[in-house]
């Protein structure tokens, strides 16, 4: 013998006056109303997935970006001094299981002629046989290559940006005036030095690739005057435990060297970006609270429109609770309709985002994010489970929160009163 089910008249009563609406021009208005809450839910939703994946996006995308060029580690001499002893330093650091690979560099900064153009750059001396293991840069030449850079040959490569913006190409000649020079009765005069260009490369970083121009070690030791490495370059694993192999790195090596992870190169950057992401987080559920909010004053006018049925509901027995529970799944049903619906359209432009801002781009004739003023010139998206749960968590918690008073009203009505005027 089977049990018929049957769902509860809380349920069931919730649901119709969700649904209803249509008879009358009052009820009409309500469900109106009822339909700008959820529109109002779905779009506020739709906007914080968007907005965290896009920004999620841009943190992924530089920090990939500049991993291509910068080290998981940097180690170097708090004095800015060359290592007095580089190779004994690299044997220590690479007994560190976590380290991959571990190369010497020479940094400084100088400046580029071609003609007329004139640009400040960043000098990196580095050994290009080792550069592999520490940097992707050799995986991002568009011209020549990195093993041009014979020591002695006084060759360059340089990033794409920067070779368009003076004008060279493969095999022409710069000059690099290097401004620590000699010392004259004249005063400093700077040192100049004609290079050759061996090398282009394009790492997707506006900012490398319009200021980075790579040298062999022993050139750029002879301009600077530094007399070996000023530093060490250490690629880890992971990238993520970087910070805490720094920290074994800094116990085992001489007081007057440093051990700086990525996180701390570009420290700045990256707290800017958790920071706003946080703040874009609050702004705009912000703005899903006043959607989810406007269900008060659909709950209010239906409470008022319904007082007949609730005196009825509770002269044949309905308890104050069943009430409110009827008017909470009112309110739920229409939270969770407005909520699932942001999700959806949210997920769905979070997940396309660059052929639809590609379209855009099109149809208006510009460009949203211009390589000349942004980092990355692509709009990237970086939709994520935790984030998108979160947002849907919280939406569903506000709408409920929006309910509350007015379903507590609702059993608070008393039926002679509601149904003297009837």
């Amino acid at each position: 013998m089977s049990a018929s089910f049957s769902w509860p008249y809380e349920l069931l009563i919730g649901w119709r006056y969700t649904r209803s609406g249509r008879r009358s021009r009052r009820n009409g208005f309500i469900s109106f109303i009822s339909a700008v809450s959820v529109g109002g839910i779905a779009l506020g939703v739709a906007a914080l997935i968007v907005v965290i994946s896009v920004m999620n996006g841009f943190q992924k995308e530089v920090r990939d970006r500049m991993l291509n060029v910068i080290p998981h580690i940097q180690i170097f001499n708090v004095n800015g001094q060359a290592l007095p002893d580089w190779r004994g330093v690299a044997q220590q650091v690479q007994r560190n299981p976590a380290v991959t690979g571990v190369a010497p560099f020479v940094q400084g900064q100088a400046l580029v002629a071609q003609g007329s153009q004139l640009q400040g750059v960043l000098v990196w001396g580095v050994e290009p046989g080792e550069e592999t293991r520490v940097s992707q840069i050799p995986e991002h030449m568009v011209a020549g290559s990195l093993a041009a850079l014979k020591p002695g040959d006084f060759g360059v490569v340089l990033g794409n940006e920067l070779a368009n913006a003076l004008g060279v190409t493969l095999g022409d000649q710069i000059t690099m005036v290097v401004p620590s020079g000699s010392i004259t009765p004249a005063g400093m005069i700077p040192r100049l030095r004609t290079l050759r260009v061996v090398g282009i490369f394009n790492v997707g970083h506006y900012e490398y690739d319009s200021t980075l121009a790579l040298v062999n070690l022993q050139d750029a030791s002879a301009l600077f005057r530094t007399g070996g490495p000023t530093g060490l370059r250490v690629q880890t694993r992971n990238m993520n435990d970087a910070p805490q192999i720094a920290q074994e790195l800094q116990r085992v090596l001489p007081p007057e060297l440093v051990a700086q992870p990525w996180t701390e190169q570009n420290r700045t950057w990256f707290e800017a970006v958790v920071i706003e992401k946080r703040m874009m987080f609050i702004i705009l559920t912000m703005i899903v609270a006043v959607a989810a909010f406007n269900l008060v004053s659909t709950l209010v006018m239906t409470v008022t429109d319904k007082l007949a049925d609730i005196a009825i509901l509770r002269t044949q027995g309905a308890s104050p609770g069943s009430i409110m529970t009827i008017f909470l799944l009112q309110g739920a049903v229409t939270g969770f309709l407005g909520t699932f619906a942001g999700v959806a359209l949210g997920c769905l432009i979070a997940f396309n985002l660059d052929p639809i801002v590609s379209f855009l781009e099109a149809l208006l004739h510009t460009q949203f994010l211009p390589r000349s003023v942004y980092l990355i010139h692509t709009m990237p998206s970086d939709p994520r489970f935790s984030d998108i749960a979160t947002i849907t968590v919280a939406s569903l918690v506000l709408s409920l929160l929006a309910t509350l008073y007015p379903s507590w009203s609702a059993s608070r009505v008393q039926p002679a009163q509601a149904l003297r005027y009837e």
